[in-house]
């Protein structure tokens, strides 16, 4: 169409003076598509009007300087959810950050021993912390949970048959399957008991009866069945295969490594329980209940933990130097429980008195209701999650600041608005409102909430 021959042409966008100082080969990029987008709209009828060339020159910027925004980005959690999988699950606060940016700035004694001067081993900087918190002879680290279930029993239950109950026969996010993980292990799977009940003598049959070697008990930490059910207790299994000689894995899936009763909890088990218990290997996760980095935490039986170590597979599953940095860093909080309560975000965000969530709600609401005009803002009781397929079925009771629209305006676009934000907040919608959980602000985050509600209702009132 011979109207398109008024776009401006790429040379003269090149030398617009709005580019002076951006490479031309970003601004030939971004100009390229710029270009192809107004043409599509005016052949298709989508745009009635072609831009001037310092339009044209602006949309270029513009698009610039949208692919200088970080796809990873920062941002507020204000849903209540505490591990918030989408979110990236445990918060770590500015104090580990301060902690670590040494590590996370130049070198440091990775794989170094700083007394002899020797090559080390990784593992050495939290192995003995796992240690001490668990109550474990030995302990490794790899990236995550689900590696650290691959790698333990492609290391102890390789060419055996595995006996676990089928009501553990999980599935989590991903498609990850405890049967198929079995099976790709190069071990057997034998099916014990039923999906709601599972007794010791179901195991002992599979022992009997089916030539199983290895005990294997999956926590099912996304789900919980209630009603007609039994299960069989690690302590309970511990004590049939140390007097049958056979070994006792346990996927721990989210665990504590303080008591549950200390959050004002009453549900989540101990990693150190487990080992008390009598489980040859456990693991679990250390960015969830732990509140740590994204990491799967092996510990147990010396000899067995000294195998899974040496094995190929460990290599190309090991965390790098900031993953342990952060993690030494947190388990080092849990030498003293207290501290631990209150300086580990994740254990601080689940044990607040909802009392306090109140008063952080008012606080919020008072900020709020001087900003939104048009909306009803007010103060009400709410359940949050624990998230992380973590504690199912346990609710938070808390308090939120809940935001209902007077007229016109609607809930859906203030959540996108605050979605896409300079800085995004995300937030819930429930029963018609928008709702801001204090639960999982951190320290400071409450004022770039409001700030962030001033920049949307200033844009409006502008438009």
């Amino acid at each position: 169409m011979a109207q398109l021959n008024a776009l401006p042409n790429m040379n003269a966008l090149l030398d617009h003076a709005r580019f002076k100082d951006i490479p031309r080969e970003r601004v030939k990029r971004a100009a390229s598509e710029v270009l192809d987008r107004l043409r599509d709209d005016f052949m298709s009828g989508a745009a009635k009007h072609l831009p001037t060339i310092d339009e044209c020159a602006e949309l270029i910027f513009a698009k610039i300087a949208r692919d200088d925004v970080p796809n990873l980005r920062g941002l507020i959690n204000a849903t209540g959810v505490v591990l918030h999988t989408n979110l990236g699950r445990a918060p770590l606060g500015e104090e580990v950050h301060a902690a670590v940016a040494e590590v996370f700035r130049g070198y440091c004694n990775l794989e170094y021993e700083l007394e002899t001067g020797q090559r080390g081993s990784r593992h050495a900087h939290v192995e003995g912390l796992i240690c001490e918190l668990t109550g474990a002879q030995a302990a490794m680290v790899v990236n995550n949970n689900a590696a650290a279930t691959v790698l333990m029993l492609g290391v102890l239950a390789r060419g055996k048959k595995v006996a676990i109950s089928r009501g553990e026969l999980v599935e989590i996010g991903g498609s990850f399957r405890v049967p198929e993980i079995i099976l790709e292990s190069g071990a057997e799977l034998v099916e014990v008991g039923t999906t709601n009940k599972t007794r010791l003598r179901d195991y002992a049959d599979a022992v009997s009866n089916k030539g199983a070697e290895v005990l294997l008990k999956v926590h099912t930490s996304n789900f919980e069945i209630k009603g007609f059910t039994e299960s069989v207790s690690i302590a309970q299994l511990a004590e049939y295969g140390a007097a049958n000689g056979l070994p006792v894995l346990y996927d721990m899936g989210a665990c504590f490594l303080l008591e549950s009763e200390m959050l004002g909890l009453q549900a989540g088990e101990t990693a150190r329980d487990a080992i008390a218990d009598g489980a040859d290997v456990i693991c679990f996760s250390g960015d969830k209940l732990v509140g740590a980095v994204q990491t799967g935490i092996i510990a147990g039986r010396a000899d067995m933990i000294e195998a899974m170590k040496k094995h190929p597979l460990a290599r190309a599953v090991r965390p790098d130097k900031l993953t342990l940095a952060v993690l030494e860093t947190v388990l080092r909080l849990y030498r003293d429980p207290g501290e631990a309560r209150r300086r580990v975000p994740t254990l601080a965000m689940l044990s607040i008195e909802p009392e306090e969530l109140r008063r952080r709600a008012q606080e919020l609401a008072e900020a709020l209701g001087t900003v939104c005009g048009g909306w009803d803002v007010e103060v009400c009781e709410t359940t949050d999650e624990t998230g992380g397929g973590a504690l199912p079925n346990v609710p938070l009771p808390g308090w939120a600041v809940a935001l209902r629209p007077q007229g016109t305006q609607s809930v859906t676009e203030l959540e996108q608005k605050l979605r896409r934000g300079h800085e995004p907040v995300i937030i819930r919608i429930h029963n018609g409102a928008a709702l801001i959980s204090p639960r999982t602000l951190l320290h400071g985050q409450g004022e770039r909430v409001a700030d962030a509600f001033r920049r949307i209702f200033a844009e409006e009132g502008q438009g």
